[in-house]
C-alpha cells in the first residue's frame, strides 16, 4: 500500500518543489468519479514497492480542482485523469495517464539521476 500525503492546497506545491530538489516526488491525480482512475489507482497500489521518493502525493482533483489546474500549469502538463507525475528539481520529468500508469515506469523515472 502506498503511503500517500494528501495534496489539498496550492501552497503545498512549493513544498513539493523543495522536496524535489533532494529526491523525486510522485503526484497522483485521481478523479473519484472515474472508473478508469479508480482502476489505475488500485493497480498502482497493488504493484507498489518502495519508490525512492521524498513523498507520494495524492490529489483528489474533483474536490481540489484549483490545485489540479495549478499542477498542470506549474509543471507544464496537459490536465488528464488519472495522471501520475514524477517531479525532480521543480520540473515534471515523467508524466503518464490512464492505463499507461504503471509502477515499473514510475520507479524507473524516479531512479534516473
Amino acid at each position: 500500500m502506498m503511503n500517500w500525503k494528501n495534496l489539498e492546497k496550492i501552497e503545498q506545491l512549493a513544498e513539493i518543489d523543495s522536496l524535489s530538489e533532494q529526491r523525486p516526488v510522485l503526484i497522483f491525480k485521481h478523479s473519484t468519479r472515474c472508473s478508469v482512475s479508480a482502476a489505475a489507482l488500485d493497480r498502482l497500489e497493488r504493484q507498489a514497492g518502495e519508490l525512492p521518493t521524498a513523498a507520494n502525493f495524492y490529489l483528489d482533483l474533483i474536490t481540489y480542482r484549483s490545485v489540479s489546474n495549478e499542477v498542470a500549469n506549474r509543471y507544464a502538463t496537459v490536465h488528464e485523469s488519472p495522471q501520475a507525475l514524477i517531479i525532480r528539481n521543480g520540473k515534471a520529468v515523467h508524466v503518464t495517464s490512464h492505463f499507461d500508469i504503471n509502477w515499473t515506469d514510475l520507479k524507473q523515472a524516479a531512479e534516473v539521476n
